[in-house]
């Protein structure tokens, strides 16, 4: 079938299917309730991403078993088995969180387990490569920074889930990065993924776009951050290349959520506890909209998946774009999102 017609069909199925949840978590009181974090003013529903959850592993089954042992060897099989599973325990995991609260020591425990196993059965990253400076071996030390990697950024995409539409859209656009990434490799089961990560946050987006109907939650916002952090892996193996683009492609939520622990960590704050210091979340404080900074994030996201294909075929004018370009664009929202607050 077209790729672009399954395409549109995992996209309506999320959209139908997104709409069923909705009821259920109306009718069983799976709410939300607003908090000194939230950016909601009133109960909402939330679990949305389930759907998100299994339209990606049931694409990714079907690419694994579609392809069969004539044309995936054994490695590619058990490889893309490794990930569906490891997914479906992080969704698990999220699931029983959006539930029932569990404590950040057995979600830490749970996910690190997880992080351990993907590396042993994927690898791990044992270079990166920097544009304009080249590559950099990182050796046994990149086993730590994988672990770190894995774990940073399905907490980062959990934490980063905070506004209506911004999640679900980053991952709607990064799909699409990948998509682009995996098909230049030509890495089959990857490029499902990405496609399947895509079409179905887009159809859970007509119901998350604000004013939200209802919420991802964590099933899926841990879910897609594993996901973004083991499709390097899964594409181009421990490359150097990899883990660059997997970043890029990452770079609002990483700088976003980064950037805010560490300038939390230096004033002594609780780095773990509630609070309203994202740069996302400060925009939504001086005035803008939700619809408009989630747009904001979107299209900041193709720009880095344009980037990133640019830079994967050689294209001269990518790696400074990438350097300079894209700290100064987050230099100036910082700015603004200070001159807001101080105008308040």
């Amino acid at each position: 079938m077209n790729q672009f017609y399954i395409y549109i069909l995992l996209a309506l199925l999320s959209y139908g299917g997104v709409h069923l949840i909705r009821r259920y978590a109306e009718k069983r009181q799976l709410l939300d309730a607003p908090n000194e974090r939230s950016s909601h003013v009133s109960p909402t529903p939330r679990g949305g991403g389930l759907m998100i959850v299994l339209l990606v592993t049931g694409a990714g089954l079907w690419s694994v078993f579609e392809a069969g042992f004539d044309t995936l060897n054994l490695s590619g099989f058990s490889r893309g088995l490794i990930y569906i599973v490891c997914g479906i325990i992080i969704a698990w995991l999220g699931w029983r969180d959006d539930l029932h609260s569990l404590s950040p020591r057995l979600r830490f425990s749970v996910q690190s387990l997880v992080a351990l196993i993907s590396i042993l059965s994927l690898g791990y990253f044992k270079s990166v490569t920097i544009p304009l400076f080249g590559e950099l071996q990182l050796g046994v030390v990149g086993f730590i920074i994988t672990f770190l990697w894995i774990i940073g950024l399905t907490n980062a995409y959990n934490f980063m889930d905070g506004i209506d539409g911004m999640a679900g859209g980053v991952a709607f656009a990064g799909g699409i990065g990948w998509m682009m990434l995996s098909g230049n490799m030509q890495n089959t089961f990857a490029f499902w993924v990405a496609l399947a990560v895509s079409a179905s946050s887009l159809g859970f987006l007509f119901h998350n776009w604000a004013p939200a109907k209802i919420f991802m939650g964590d099933v899926a916002s841990t879910f897609l951050g594993y996901t973004f952090a083991v499709l390097p892996l899964l594409s181009a193996d421990e490359g150097g290349d990899a883990l660059m683009l997997g970043t890029l492609l990452m770079w609002t939520f990483i700088m976003d959520a980064g950037v805010t622990f560490i300038r939390r960590a230096v004033k002594g704050e609780q780095i773990f506890s509630a609070h309203r210091t994202h740069l996302y979340q400060r925009l939504v404080i001086g005035g803008y909209k939700h619809a408009a900074i989630s747009t904001l994030y979107i299209f900041l996201t193709l720009v880095a998946g344009l980037l990133s294909y640019a830079w994967s075929w050689g294209r001269p004018y990518a790696p400074l774009l990438i350097i300079l370009g894209l700290p100064l664009i987050w230099i100036l929202l910082s700015v603004h999102a200070k001159r807001l607050e101080n105008a308040q």
